[in-house]
C-alpha cells in the first residue's frame, strides 16, 4: 500500500508547486515591469533622506568619518524600497524557517547579520582602497558616448541577474522541483541559510546605482581608507534591512505566535511560503535589472507601465 499511496503523493503535489511557479513568477513579471524608479528612487529615497538629514541628502558634503557614516546608514534607510534592495523583504521567510521558537528569534537575525557584514565590509573596504577606477563609479559608456549602455548598469546587470537567478534557484529547491546539493550542509547547519540569504543581502550594494548611495561611495573611495569604507558600508547595509527586521519582529511578537503558529499548521507552508518569496524576488531581481535595464537602453523591447500616460507601452522604460 505504501509503494502505491507515495507516488500518487507526489503526482498530487505537483500542480499546487507549478502553481506556485506560476504565481510567483506573474507577480514578480507584474513587480517589474509596473516598478517606477522615479518614484521609490526621488519622491520616497531622497525624501526620506533630505528629512531624516536636515539637508538635500544629494548636495551634501560629506565632511569626516562620523559624518560619513551617518550618511550611510541614512541614505540606506532611504533606499530600502529601491529596486536594487526590495528583494530584502525574501529573507523574512527564510528567517522564519530557521527560528525554531520565539525566544530564539535573534539567533537568525544574527547570522543574517553575519553574512551581510562579511560580505558588505569587504566589499566597502576594497572600494575605498581601488577608489574611482571602479566600474560602479564609472560614467563611460559602451558605444555611444551621449545614449550607449553605462559601464556601472552592465554591473547592475550582471550582480543583480545572478542573485535573482540563486533566489528562483532557491525557491525551486525549496519546493523540491530542483535537487539541493546543500541538503546535507542545511541539516547539519541550519544557520548557513540565514548567513547566505545575508550575504547576497549584502552583495546588493556591489551593484546598486542608487544615487545618494554612489555619493557615499565616492566619498569612501576619495578617503582610501579601507576602514571606513567597511564600516560606511556596513551601516549602509544595516539601514536596508532596519525595516525587514522591524517586519520580522512584528510577525514574530507583534502577533502573539500567531503567526508561528500559522506557518507551523500545515506541514511543508514554510517551505511553500519560501519559496514564493525567494521565486517573487528573483523573477523580479532578473527581469528588472535584464531585460528592462537592455530596454531602457533600446536594446530590446520590453513592456512597462507608463505612469504618465497610464499605459503600457514596449519602448525606452523610465
Amino acid at each position: 500500500m505504501t509503494s502505491i499511496v507515495s507516488p500518487l503523493t507526489k503526482i498530487v503535489s505537483v500542480p499546487n508547486s507549478l502553481r506556485i511557479i506560476v504565481f510567483s513568477v506573474l507577480i514578480g513579471l507584474l513587480l517589474s515591469s509596473f516598478w517606477s524608479a522615479d518614484f521609490v528612487d526621488d519622491t520616497i529615497g531622497d525624501n526620506v533622506a533630505n528629512t531624516i538629514l536636515g539637508y538635500q541628502a544629494e548636495d551634501a558634503s560629506l565632511a569626516g568619518l562620523l559624518a560619513g557614516g551617518f550618511y550611510a546608514f541614512v541614505t540606506g534607510l532611504a533606499g530600502t524600497f529601491t529596486a536594487c534592495n526590495i528583494c530584502a523583504f525574501s529573507a523574512i521567510a527564510p528567517l522564519a524557517a530557521e527560528k525554531r521558537s520565539v525566544g530564539k528569534v535573534l539567533q537568525p537575525l544574527l547570522h543574517l547579520a553575519v553574512g551581510m557584514i562579511v560580505v558588505s565590509a569587504l566589499y566597502g573596504a576594497i572600494g575605498a582602497l581601488i577608489g574611482p577606477s571602479l566600474p560602479q563609479l564609472s560614467d563611460a559608456r559602451l558605444g555611444d558616448p551621449e545614449t550607449g549602455i553605462r559601464v556601472r548598469s552592465i554591473q547592475s546587470m550582471v550582480v543583480f541577474c545572478t542573485i535573482g537567478l540563486v533566489y528562483v534557484a532557491w525557491g525551486l529547491m525549496s519546493l523540491g522541483i530542483m535537487r539541493n546539493p546543500f541538503t546535507g550542509l542545511a541539516v547539519r547547519y541550519p544557520w548557513a541559510r540565514s548567513v547566505f540569504m545575508g550575504a547576497t543581502i549584502g552583495a546588493f550594494l556591489i551593484g546598486r546605482p542608487f544615487g545618494l548611495f554612489r555619493n557615499m561611495f565616492e566619498y569612501a573611495a576619495s578617503t582610501h581608507n579601507p576602514f571606513f569604507g567597511a564600516l560606511a558600508f556596513v551601516l549602509q547595509s544595516a539601514g536596508n534591512i532596519l525595516i525587514m527586521v522591524a517586519l520580522f519582529l512584528f510577525l514574530v511578537y507583534g502577533t502573539r505566535g500567531r503567526f508561528e503558529r500559522w506557518l507551523q499548521a500545515r506541514p511543508g507552508r514554510i517551505q511553500t511560503v519560501t519559496a514564493f518569496a525567494l521565486i517573487i524576488g528573483g523573477t523580479f531581481f532578473f527581469t528588472y535589472w535584464g531585460p528592462r535595464l537592455l530596454a531602457r537602453n533600446d536594446l530590446l523591447y520590453w513592456p512597462y507601465f507608463d505612469w504618465e500616460s497610464y499605459r503600457i507601452l514596449f519602448s525606452r522604460p523610465q
